[in-house]
């Protein structure tokens, strides 16, 4: 059964992770904030700390070592790259990654994790008519936080960390993984929606040339969601109009 947007029709729907189907932003809010508090406490120099601004603007939706590397930039500060194997107690970009990765997995065992009840009713709906669905997220944690949430089943493809390392994709706000994520449901990028919370995912899904991108707005950006490529701007996906048609 065709699923509508307006008057455009949508045969498949690709959802980011977190801040649209589960609220792990504040989970890994709270990790980066952590992890920065910690580096410039090493540092001693006075730096300016890691805020809410700087996690829309340089780590939420990013690969781990792009969002390091993206905030340090913002702060001057220049350290080696380092290299995937690096462990979590080197001083490197890929070892703040690595260090940020075991404080976001505390805070889950921790705390835990819930879903967007909207993003979940929308999806059992699109499921409900035949509507393809995917999951396209940089998090290499993805089964972990879905098991965690209780939605591991939800999806029929889903591109992660893990695929975008496998395949050497370029992540968000380049639009590779959700270009993997359309050729896996047998689909063409303008004949899907791109759901996004994250600048850097709108932006992907308007280099991507989707047929809808839409932002959810969970932050208070609305504007620079727009700006970024968002066609549609909502508060939660509970008021983004989908009709289905028989015809």
């Amino acid at each position: 059964m065709p699923a509508y947007i307006g008057d455009i029709v949508c045969a498949g729907f690709l959802f980011d992770l977190d801040g649209v189907v589960t609220d792990t932003a504040q989970v890994h809010a709270r990790a980066w904030t952590r992890l920065f508090d910690q580096f410039f406490d090493q540092r001693g120099r006075g730096d300016a700390p890691f805020t809410p601004d700087d996690y829309i603007d340089h780590v939420d939706g990013r690969p781990r070592v792009d969002g390091v590397a993206s905030f340090l930039a913002s702060r001057s500060i220049e350290i080696p790259r380092g290299s995937p194997s690096d462990d979590p107690s080197q001083h490197t970009v890929c070892g703040l990654a690595a260090r940020k990765d075991a404080l976001f997995l505390h805070e889950l065992d921790a705390h835990g994790v819930d879903v967007f009840p909207g993003t979940i009713a929308l999806i059992e709906r699109l499921r409900g008519a035949g509507t393809p669905t995917a999951l396209v997220t940089a998090s290499r944690n993805a089964d972990r936080v879905l098991t965690a949430a209780g939605v591991a089943g939800l999806f029929d493809v889903r591109v992660d960390g893990t695929d975008v390392d496998r395949l050497h994709l370029a992540g968000k706000p380049d639009p590779a993984t959700y270009l993997e994520a359309a050729r896996r449901l047998g689909l063409e990028a303008g004949e899907c929606v791109v759901v996004e919370d994250a600048l850097s995912g709108v932006e992907a899904g308007r280099r991507g040339a989707f047929g809808v991108v839409v932002g959810v707005d969970r932050t208070h950006h609305a504007d620079a969601l727009r700006k970024a490529g968002a066609d549609i701007v909502v508060a939660d996906l509970s008021d983004l109009e989908v009709r289905f048609s028989t015809a």
